[in-house]
């Protein structure tokens, strides 16, 4: 696996990420199409600090950082397990002394991951300012001295 910076060729690949992660995830209501999503992840590489995890000249997974909020973190399917997310994370975590990150309350598998990699829940929602209308946390990360 290596790490580095997204260009605009990934574009492609991260839409594929995220839509097949929505289509996994049952509690996700269909908002965009691919169309809107690539129009999206474009201004998401152009303007935040996007990493690519990366096998066989494969995108395998991404996060990107906005400031000092994680505002993406997705694998593809077949990448889950297998340390990327955790690489790509702690990426983002030598590069800052804090960070935080909102996760919806029913994704208890990334509650788990973000919880084993020191991020702490410090505010419950409703949804009621997500797009998506459901209930979330705000997690946060501090580097220990």
């Amino acid at each position: 696996m290596i790490l580095r910076p997204a260009t605009q060729r990934d574009i492609v690949p991260i839409v594929r990420i995220i839509g097949d992660w929505r289509a996994d995830t049952p509690y996700i209501p269909p908002l965009h199409t691919r169309e809107e999503d690539r129009h999206f992840i474009k201004g998401v590489v152009d303007t935040q600090d996007v990493m690519i995890a990366e096998t066989d000249a494969e995108v395998q997974g991404f996060i990107a950082r906005h400031y000092d909020e994680v505002t993406q973190l997705y694998l593809a399917p077949d990448a889950r397990g297998q340390g990327m997310g955790a690489a790509l994370l702690a990426h983002m975590k030598h590069r800052m002394d804090h960070l935080r990150l909102w996760c919806f309350q029913a994704n208890t598998g990334a509650r788990r991951f973000y919880e084993r990699h020191g991020f702490v829940a410090k505010q419950f929602t409703n949804g009621e300012a997500n797009e998506e209308r459901l209930p979330d946390i705000c997690y946060v990360w501090r580097a220990t001295s």
